[in-house]
C-alpha cells in the first residue's frame, strides 16, 4: 500500500477527487420558483432591529426558510414524470391526428384508457372524482352507474325510474348525489338511498365544494341553495331572480358559484349574501356555457353568437382572448394544464394556448351531438358523452403528471380513506369564509378592531381587590421530600384542630360567665338589699 493512500485512509485527509464533493447544485430557476421573498435586513449597521437577541432569532428563522426553500427545490429531482404534448412534424398539424393513431403509438396502460360504452337511456351527464379514479354516469331517463373506470370495476348500477338532471360526487367515492325529477337524493357506492333532500326541489345543476363540505344547487325556478353534508343542515337558500339556472359552475379558488343567465351576465354568489358579490357582462347574447380553470385564474365563456372569450377572473377586467368559432360551444371544460375542450354539435375540439395564439390542438368527431365533456384529473383523458354512448379520449399533456398524495391519492386504501375523511372534517372551512377575495381572511378588520377598543374603553372601571400574599420561604436544600411534606401537613392539621378546640372552650366559658351575671342581676337587683334575709 502506498503511503499517500494509507495517509488518506487512516488520518482522514480530504480526497483529491473534487468531482463528487458536497451536494449537487440546485437550479437557480427552481430556487426562484420556491423562494419566499428577499427576507429581512439583519445587518447591525442598517437594520431597524437593534436588539441583538431578537436579531439572532430572526437570523435563525431566515436560515430555516432558506433551508426549506432549497429542500423544496431539490425535491423536483424525484418528480420524474413530465407533462408532454403532441409535436407535429414539418408540414403537419396535431389536429389531423386521430384517436386510433394516438392509441397505436402509446404504451399498453395508456391505450386501455381509451374506450367507449354503448348506452341507451338518453342524454348523459357524468363526473370524475377529485383523484380521477372513479366515474359517475347519469342518464336523462333514470340510468345511474358508478364504477372505477381504470380497472372497469362496477360499483353500482340502477334505474331510479325518474328523470336525472345532474350528478356529482361528494367528498369521497363512497357517496354521490343525484338531482332527480323533484328532489335531490344521496346514495352510497352500493346504490342504497341514504337521504332525500326535499329542500332542494327542481334542481338542474349540482356542485360540491370539497373544502367546505357544501352541496350547492341551482333550480329551474331560480333558487340557489347550499347544504352542509357533514351535519345535514341547509346553510342558505334564496331566489337569484335569474329564471331557470342552466349554466352554473364553481370557482375552486374562492368557492363562489358562477351563474350565467340569458343576458350574457355571469354573477358570483356566496351563501353569506342575498345579492351577488360581483357581476361580469361577458356577452351581449345569452350564455351557452361557462367554465373556470382548476387554479381559479381564468374563466372561459361561450355565447350563442359563436364567440369564445377568456377572462382573468382575478381582475374582473376585459377579456384576455377572443375567438370566433364555427358554431356555438354548448359545453366546455378546462384541464389541469390549461387545455380547453369545446363541444360544438357533434365535434369536440381541444384548444391549447401557446405564446403566440390560442389555436386548436386536437379534434374528434362523433355520430351524435355531444352532451357533456370533462377532463379527468391526473390522467391524460377527456370524457365525452352523447345520447347513446360515453367515450374516453386520449389527450396527451392535459393532466398534472405528479399528484400530492396528502391531498388526493388515486391509490388510497380503505384505512387511508377513513383517515382522509376524518382529517378533512377536522379541517373543514366554515361557509362564512366564502368571499370574493379569499386573502381578506388573513387581514385585520380595522373597523371592527376600533369598535372593540372603543367599547373596552367605555366599560366601567372596577378596581380589583388586592390580596396580600406572604412571601414564600426559601426551601432549604435537602430538607424536602414527600415524607417531609406529609409530616408537615399532619402537624399543621393537628395545630388547626387544637386551635379550634381552644376557641370553642373559650367561647363556652364566655357564654357561661354572661349567663351567671344575668342571673345575679335578676335575683339581686338594686332594691333587693332592703329585703330581709332568709
Amino acid at each position: 500500500m502506498e503511503p499517500s493512500a494509507n495517509k488518506n485512509r487512516y488520518h482522514g485527509t480530504k480526497p483529491t477527487n473534487k468531482k463528487y464533493r458536497g451536494k449537487a447544485p440546485v437550479n437557480p430557476k427552481l430556487l426562484k420558483k420556491y423562494s419566499r421573498g428577499p427576507g429581512i435586513d439583519l445587518k447591525p449597521e442598517t437594520s431597524a432591529i437593534k436588539h441583538k437577541v431578537l436579531r439572532a432569532k430572526l437570523r435563525n428563522k431566515e436560515k430555516a426558510i432558506k433551508k426549506a426553500t432549497e429542500a423544496a427545490a431539490r425535491s423536483e429531482f424525484l418528480l420524474t414524470e413530465e407533462d408532454g404534448y403532441l409535436e407535429a412534424e414539418t408540414g403537419e398539424v396535431t389536429v389531423q391526428y386521430r384517436q386510433r393513431q394516438i392509441v397505436d403509438n402509446v404504451d399498453i396502460t395508456s391505450a386501455t384508457k381509451q374506450f367507449k360504452l354503448d348506452l341507451q337511456f338518453g342524454t348523459y351527464c357524468f363526473r370524475y372524482t377529485r383523484n380521477g379514479r372513479h366515474l359517475l354516469l347519469g342518464g336523462k331517463q333514470g340510468h345511474v352507474a358508478a364504477f372505477d373506470w381504470v380497472t372497469k370495476k362496477l360499483a353500482c348500477e340502477m334505474n331510479v325510474m325518474e328523470s336525472v338532471h345532474d350528478v356529482t360526487w361528494l367528498h369521497l367515492e363512497t357517496m354521490f348525489a343525484v338531482a332527480q325529477k323533484d328532489w335531490v337524493y344521496v346514495y352510497d357506492n352500493q346504490g342504497i338511498e341514504l337521504h332525500c333532500l326535499k329542500r332542494m326541489n327542481g334542481v338542474t345543476k349540482l356542485e360540491f365544494l370539497p373544502y367546505h363540505f357544501l352541496l350547492a344547487s341551482g333550480s329551474r325556478d331560480g333558487h340557489v341553495a347550499w347544504l352542509d353534508v357533514s351535519v345535514g343542515k341547509l346553510v342558505s337558500r334564496y331566489n337569484s331572480n335569474l329564471g331557470r339556472i342552466s349554466v352554473m359552475t364553481q370557482n375552486p379558488s374562492n368557492a363562489l358559484l358562477c351563474v350565467g343567465d340569458s343576458k350574457g351576465v355571469v354573477s358570483m354568489w356566496s351563501p353569506n349574501s342575498v345579492k351577488p358579490l360581483a357581476k361580469m357582462l361577458c356577452h351581449h347574447q345569452p350564455l351557452m356555457t361557462c367554465t373556470i380553470h382548476p387554479y381559479g385564474t381564468y374563466m372561459a365563456t361561450s355565447s350563442i353568437d359563436r364567440s369564445l372569450k377568456i377572462w382573468d377572473i382575478r381582475q374582473l377586467a376585459g377579456p384576455v382572448s377572443h375567438v370566433n368559432l364555427r358554431s356555438p360551444a354548448h359545453r366546455m371544460s378546462y384541464s389541469q394544464r390549461g387545455l380547453l375542450a369545446l363541444a360544438m354539435g357533434n365535434v369536440v375540439e381541444v384548444y391549447r394556448e401557446t405564446s403566440s395564439e390560442f389555436k386548436p390542438y386536437l379534434r374528434h368527431r362523433t355520430a351524435r351531438n355531444v352532451c357533456c365533456v370533462r377532463f379527468c384529473p391526473y390522467e391524460d383523458a377527456l370524457g365525452m358523452s352523447t345520447a347513446n354512448e360515453f367515450s374516453s379520449l386520449l389527450v396527451p399533456g392535459s393532466a398534472e403528471a405528479n399528484y400530492d398524495a396528502l391531498e388526493v391519492n388515486p391509490f388510497m386504501t380503505k384505512s387511508q380513506r377513513r383517515e382522509t375523511e376524518v382529517k378533512a372534517l377536522l379541517e373543514k372551512i366554515q361557509p362564512e369564509f366564502i368571499t370574493l377575495e379569499p386573502t381578506n381572511i388573513a387581514e385585520v378588520d380595522v373597523d371592527t378592531l376600533k369598535d372593540k377598543v372603543e367599547a373596552k374603553k367605555n366599560l366601567l372601571y372596577i378596581k380589583p381587590k388586592t390580596i396580600d400574599f406572604k412571601p414564600r420561604r426559601t426551601k432549604t436544600k435537602g430538607k424536602g421530600g414527600t415524607a417531609k411534606i406529609i409530616k408537615t401537613k399532619r402537624i399543621l392539621k393537628e395545630l388547626s384542630r387544637r386551635e379550634k378546640i381552644q376557641a370553642h372552650r373559650e367561647e363556652t366559658r364566655q357564654e357561661a360567665t354572661l349567663k351567671t351575671d344575668e342571673d345575679q342581676s335578676k335575683h339581686y337587683g338594686v332594691l333587693n338589699r332592703f329585703l330581709p334575709k332568709k
